[in-house]
């Protein structure tokens, strides 16, 4: 029975934990138990490597500094093979430039060592969710370093966007997308809560200037 309710508390499948610390490593595993069915530690960016390679998890928690490949290098490899995996670096380099090349490599995620704990599952359920999760510390300086927009959209979030600015109404998007009118109504608000607008000329006018809309 007790077993049964761990597994129904996991929320994904399988995370990768790459940190030449093994202690640090343990206390990430720790944190993460009931999180995630399979939790595998590596200690070096070819072990990371090499297990996204043998059973693409659904998220790699990573060190930058590790033996061998870094953990920037390894997530070049990992995306170059064609592998689409979410990477979230955890790492003690608190420096904007970093953050901002880790992001520009294609990482979702930058949360620091001192500021790990709750806000590492709060950077992985926000990553899972689509989004780019960036210690709060660092995130205004390394987007912008990136050229990439300060807003968190979804990808579906992304694409109610798009058919907006294209002048479709919300039970044209909700039959496109095979949702209810109530649930994109629902996105649309929270998509001009993150931009800060009150209507949908305005929502559409400041997407185009901020590079939202992917025509």
């Amino acid at each position: 029975m007790q077993a049964l309710q761990v597994q129904e508390e996991c929320r994904y499948r399988r995370v990768v934990l790459a940190d030449d610390h093994r202690v640090v490593a343990q206390g990430i595993e720790q944190l993460l138990v009931g999180r995630f069915e399979s939790i595998e530690l590596v200690t070096s960016g070819e072990a990371l490597v090499e297990s996204v390679r043998r059973d693409p998890p659904d998220v790699v928690v990573a060190d930058i500094s590790m033996p061998g490949l870094s953990g920037i290098d390894a997530m070049r490899v990992i995306r170059d093979e064609g592998y689409d995996v979410p990477v979230v670096f955890l790492t003690m380099h608190d420096e904007t430039n970093m953050a901002a090349q880790a992001l520009r490599a294609g990482a979702k995620g930058y949360v620091l060592k001192s500021a790990a704990g709750e806000e590492l599952v709060r950077a992985l359920d926000g990553v899972m969710d689509g989004r780019t999760y960036v210690t709060p510390t660092l995130a205004a300086d390394a987007l912008v370093s990136t050229g990439r927009p300060r807003y968190l959209l979804t990808e579906k979030q992304l694409r109610i966007l798009e058919y907006v600015a294209r002048g479709l109404r919300s039970k044209q998007i909700a039959y496109e997308l095979g949702v209810s009118v109530r649930t994109i109504e629902s996105h649309k608000y929270a998509i001009m809560q993150e931009l800060g607008v009150h209507g949908t000329l305005e929502l559409v006018r400041k997407a185009e200037l901020e590079g939202l809309i992917r025509h």
